[in-house]
């Protein structure tokens, strides 16, 4: 009998071992959920929405204009929201959409963005930009990338470009609420 219950609690320290590895493994490799604290990626997503982040994509392509990612912002990204002190770094995750790949001009005039000197067809922003981002061209291994409430988020028109290796991942399903189910 002794041995009995010996076995049942390791096999249970086995099972919670095994639980918790196989649960790390795919947070760190394969998905993780996340959710939206902002404002700035309205109408595609709102505050409060649930999405998986999937990180395989990006392990066989490259992300692509169009793209919603989750990155690590850059080390010169700051607060824009003016409740917060401007001077303190964020390490929190954001979430953009890619506009420029490496190689690609940007710039945004006229209430347009601009890309390679062609306008960009944007079904997705909340509202034109009311803001003029000069031509810059996207380095190698960079990426532009703006939140879909063009006024209302601070990205690479503020801080510049996200490095390809701070990206965590491609936001491909939202899981919460409900009545949103379904892809990005």
């Amino acid at each position: 009998m002794a041995d009995k219950k010996i076995n049942i609690w390791a096999e249970s320290a086995m099972l919670v071992g095994v639980s918790v590895g196989l649960a790390l493994m795919i947070r760190t490799f394969i998905a993780e959920a996340r959710y939206i604290p902002s404002k700035s990626m309205l109408p595609t997503l709102e505050v409060g929405d649930r999405l998986v982040i999937e990180k395989i994509t990006y392990l066989f392509r490259k992300p692509q204009r169009g793209d919603v990612i989750v990155f690590t912002p850059p080390d010169n990204a700051i607060r824009c929201n003016p409740s917060q002190p401007q001077a303190l770094p964020i390490k929190d995750a954001y979430i953009k959409r890619v506009i420029g790949v490496p190689g690609d001009t940007v710039e945004v005039k006229n209430d347009r963005v601009f890309v390679n000197g062609h306008p960009l067809a944007e079904d997705y922003i909340n509202d034109v930009p009311q803001y003029r981002f000069p031509s810059v061209t996207v380095p190698k291994d960079r990426y532009l990338v703006l939140g879909d409430n063009r006024n209302e988020s601070c990205d690479s028109h503020v801080w510049g470009f996200v490095e390809a290796e701070k990206i965590i991942g491609h936001a491909g399903f939202r899981f919460f609420p409900l009545n949103r189910l379904g892809e990005i």
